[in-house]
């Protein structure tokens, strides 16, 4: 391993003691749980010991890595305030985690034009990018939770399909058009309660009663949408998320706007303190609420549209 590697894989093992799992870490950090996993594996590996264990209230240090821990807790503690006091991110860069299928599918498809009009800003988004993960608390953080954050937008979940698939439900049980109908479904709809399926939709809006929670399971949105392009199914996802592909008709909405589950929470922005006064940060600031102004806007204003639409 070089010095590099050693660093992200103590850096690793120390958030997820800090944290007491590998996903609460992988947050954290700005990469997925699999990477952190992957880390603390080598270093094990490495030294040819095991270092955590699964504990009653998560993970836990090893009786080999115990009398370390301190010192691996207090390094990492004086490694972010030199990071914040030397600001080693440099004046140009902007580090940023933020949920994944909302950075996959909403922010970075809007980042482009961002960065047209702003080159000298060099971004690392969820640990990759421009610019390699730094150690420390990210510059900016966007999450979905009821936290304190402040505001962006808050979401509607509606049902989504492949355009060729309207045409199965038009000529199908007019009382239950979705009954038989293939279903995908996100991971975290099972995972998470404040992630609204199929389940939570059929139980409002009806259309179906067998079987809700049958069908594929896709741990993204990238993913579970690629199928819907393909008439593969019927997807339940956030509406914010497939707004350019409505606009280009790559994907459809079966049933009006109307019939939607409003998201339990909105994505929220925090920002480091310490960046909120560089001169990129506050112009990425900017930028950042005015798209989620419009993108609010556009949900509110489908949201009151009752048009349903036409099924050939």
């Amino acid at each position: 391993m070089t010095t590099v590697s050693h660093l992200k894989a103590l850096q690793a093992l120390e958030m997820a003691m800090r944290e007491g799992s590998l996903k609460a870490a992988a947050e954290r950090l700005g990469i997925t749980p699999a990477a952190v996993g992957q880390r603390i594996k080598t270093l094990e590996n490495y030294l040819g010991k095991d270092l955590l264990m699964r504990g009653r209230s998560g993970l836990v240090p090893t009786a080999e890595l115990a009398p370390a821990q301190d010192d691996l807790r207090l390094s990492f503690e004086a490694l972010e305030r030199v990071t914040e006091t030397l600001n080693f991110q440099g004046m140009s860069e902007l580090h940023i985690v933020t949920e994944p299928d909302l950075s996959e599918l909403w922010l970075l498809p809007r980042l482009a034009a961002f960065r047209q009009s702003n080159p000298d800003i060099l971004f690392c988004i969820n640990g990759a990018g421009d610019v390699p993960l730094r150690i420390g608390t990210p510059d900016i953080r966007i999450t979905y939770d009821d936290g304190r954050g402040e505001p962006l937008f808050r979401d509607l979940f509606v049902p989504v399909t492949g355009p060729d698939n309207t045409r199965r439900i038009a000529d199908w049980d007019q009382q239950m058009p979705m009954e038989g109908m293939p279903l995908l479904h996100l991971t975290a709809h099972r995972e998470r309660a404040d992630m609204p399926g199929w389940v939570e939709w059929f139980g409002q809006f009806g259309q179906r009663k067998k079987g809700p929670q049958r069908g594929v399971h896709y741990k993204n949105a990238r993913l579970a949408l690629e199928a819907v392009r393909a008439n593969v199914g019927f997807l339940v996802c956030g509406l914010s998320l497939v707004l350019e592909d409505l606009a280009k008709g790559t994907i459809v909405l079966p049933f009006a706007v109307s019939q939607h589950m409003v998201a339990p929470h909105p994505y929220r922005l925090s920002v480091r303190p310490e960046a909120e006064n560089r001169p990129q940060v506050a112009r990425f600031l900017r930028w950042l609420r005015s798209e989620a102004e419009v993108t609010q806007r556009q949900l509110q204003d489908m949201a009151c549209s009752i048009q349903r639409q036409r099924l050939p």
